[in-house]
């Protein structure tokens, strides 16, 4: 996959606010972590690289990639503004889902080891399920036709399956 562009701020995974701050988030896993706001942009390039050491990202994804150990980047990334226990809590809940997602990485990358097979199984099941789909919707488009053509047609004008002759198929659909 190739690197991500860098974003107005000129680093990886931060973006400028209208306030003038900067905000900082991290995708993986199929969801998106929100790191917070940072008064430069460079203190939220450093939580991002924090954050991708944890997540055991490559050099190549970081803003930084002189820092070499994590706790090197955890030490560099700034503190985040603590002021109310409501911060506390959002902080909290943010370090809780970090932690998670790294567990659920290990574990997936364990049992994609340990069982090839049900990947690959995965693969076909998903692809079954992709031409069952297809084939559900030629089954509609070809039922709506025959309606349109046939004069004595039970379906009403308002009808939501007349929708099915205008759903957009793919050349190997048809």
């Amino acid at each position: 996959m190739p690197p991500r562009r860098r974003g107005s701020s000129g680093f990886r995974g931060v973006r400028a606010c209208p306030s003038g701050r900067f905000y900082t988030e991290i995708r993986t896993g199929g969801f998106r972590l929100i790191l917070g706001t940072y008064n430069t942009p460079e203190l939220a390039a450093r939580a991002y690289d924090a954050a991708a050491w944890r997540f055991r990202r490559p050099w190549r994804d970081m803003n930084f990639p002189d820092v070499e150990l994590l706790e090197e980047a955890l030490f560099l990334a700034p503190a985040p503004c603590l002021v109310d226990d409501e911060d506390r809590r959002r902080h909290r809940h943010v370090q809780r889902r970090i932690a998670i997602a790294e567990h659920d990485e290990q574990l997936m990358h364990q049992w994609r080891a340990q069982f090839p097979n049900d990947v690959d199984n995965t693969d076909v099941f998903f692809a079954d399920l992709r031409a069952q789909g297809r084939s559900n919707r030629r089954h509609r488009r070809a039922v709506a036709e025959f309606e349109l053509e046939n004069p004595n047609t039970t379906w009403a004008e308002n009808d939501p399956r007349w929708d099915d002759i205008w759903t957009e198929t793919t050349s190997d659909d048809e």
